[in-house]
């Protein structure tokens, strides 16, 4: 049985328990080091805390562990007899929300806290919409500390229901409500004896068993070329292979293919694969193609299939969250990096900004600034072969970089491409 791999992040306003609550899967799940227990014992101790403070099993920076907040985005390995995971704790303050941007960019699941005293906020509408536009297909609702509101299931339905017509609006096709205390740990690993109105699974069980499907088969095939092989030797006088990673979908022995942006086609003649010939190889697999015909082809070209390759386009339309702490403007130069392409730009223009407390557009912002997600159109300086995002999350989406030191200024998820 091939045990598969969850990859999922946290998100909740200040103080909603994010830290404790991964902390409390580790320690339950029996997925922390003694060593590393040992230390934030001590810690705790050092304190005055009589147990050991959880959430000092993620929030690793001394900042951190200072100030009793997260501020980077904090990546744990762990695993269950049913699963594997990878959790990206990420930050709640509004001045952090690109690292939840890009903590959630790779999520298969996000689990967005909400204090049961406090209910739904805005920087809980706030990561109900980064989780939106991310397009993380499974969004958990986890209601936190309800050992202070004596564990009363109005308070969780309230909740729940502000939270999932929110969520629903911004289309998240799938929401789960779970009423939890991760301190005292109810409903995150075990189930609470205070809850028995709450017929549920636990965190951790839902985590285990919701429904994750890493078929990027279905989608349009795709290689961005990372490697030309020509050895050259006595064994191997005339192999020529363009090695990379299957972005998405699957190619076969035989299938016509157009390598963009030059237009060139031919047809595959051979795919090796941990250096085994290979009648068919699909996403994620790194392989290297081989084709009938002597094609000029370069590290960032895109090898396609000839009956569903994207179109070429120089003008890009996007959502894009500015990373940086410089801003971004109309008429700024940068390079646009996609794939294994690297390409100078210019912003042409921003026509928006996004706030994501009523998800309003202010129009014409000029600039963004950290944090900011707003509407950018990019001109580019050669085609690109950009796939939207809806429609491929690898393929559309790209970085903007400042060309003058290599800073990332920005993540994109491509929405249009105009003609060229």
């Amino acid at each position: 049985m091939t045990i598969d791999t969850l990859r999922f992040a946290t998100a909740g306003s200040v103080d909603d328990g994010k830290s404790t609550l991964v902390g409390r899967l580790l320690y339950d799940s029996k997925s922390v080091l003694t060593d590393h227990l040992e230390a934030v014992e001590h810690v705790s101790r050092s304190r005055g805390q009589d147990a050991p403070d959880l959430a000092l099993l993620t929030d690793g920076l001394r900042a951190e562990r200072e100030q009793g907040i997260t501020i980077d985005v904090a990546y744990r390995y762990f695993a269950t007899a049913r699963r594997r995971f990878i959790l990206a704790d990420t930050p709640g303050h509004v001045q952090y929300t690109r690292n939840m941007v890009t903590g959630a960019s790779t999520a298969d699941l996000a689990v967005v806290l909400v204090d049961a005293r406090h209910g739904v906020v805005e920087q809980t509408r706030r990561h109900a919409a980064v989780a939106a536009l991310l397009r993380v297909p499974h969004v958990v609702l986890a209601v936190n500390k309800m050992d202070l509101v004596d564990y009363a299931e109005p308070v969780f339905a309230k909740i729940a229901e502000e939270f999932t017509a929110y969520a629903g609006e911004l289309g998240v096709p799938e929401i789960t409500g779970i009423p939890i205390s991760a301190l005292a740990g109810d409903n995150v690993v075990e189930p609470s004896a205070h809850m028995d109105w709450y017929g549920g699974p636990t965190v951790l069980e839902h985590l285990e068993t919701v429904p994750v499907s890493h078929d990027l088969t279905a989608c349009d095939a795709r290689l961005p070329v990372q490697y030309v092989i020509r050895p050259r030797s006595a064994a191997h006088p005339d192999y020529r292979g363009y090695a990379g990673q299957i972005a998405a979908g699957a190619f076969r022995v035989g299938e016509q293919v157009t390598v963009l942006p030059s237009g060139r086609t031919s047809t595959i003649e051979g795919i090796d694969a941990l250096g085994e010939a290979v009648d068919l190889a699909h996403a994620p697999q790194s392989v290297t193609v081989r084709l009938r015909d002597d094609v000029d082809i370069a590290r960032g070209d895109l090898i396609a299939p000839l009956s569903s390759a994207p179109a070429l386009s120089q003008d890009v339309t996007a959502l894009v969250c500015h990373v940086a702490d410089q801003p971004l403007s109309v008429g700024q130069r940068v390079l646009l990096k996609h794939t294994t392409r690297t390409v100078k730009a210019i912003v042409k223009d921003i026509p928006s900004r996004l706030a994501l407390d009523d998800l309003s557009h202010h129009p014409a912002p000029g600039r963004l600034v950290a944090n900011d997600i707003g509407r950018v159109v990019v001109r580019t300086a050669e085609p690109l072969a950009l796939d939207t995002y809806a429609d491929s999350r690898r393929t559309g989406s790209f970085l903007l970089i400042d060309p003058a030191d290599g800073t990332t200024l920005a993540a994109g998820m491509a929405e249009a491409a105009g003609a060229s």
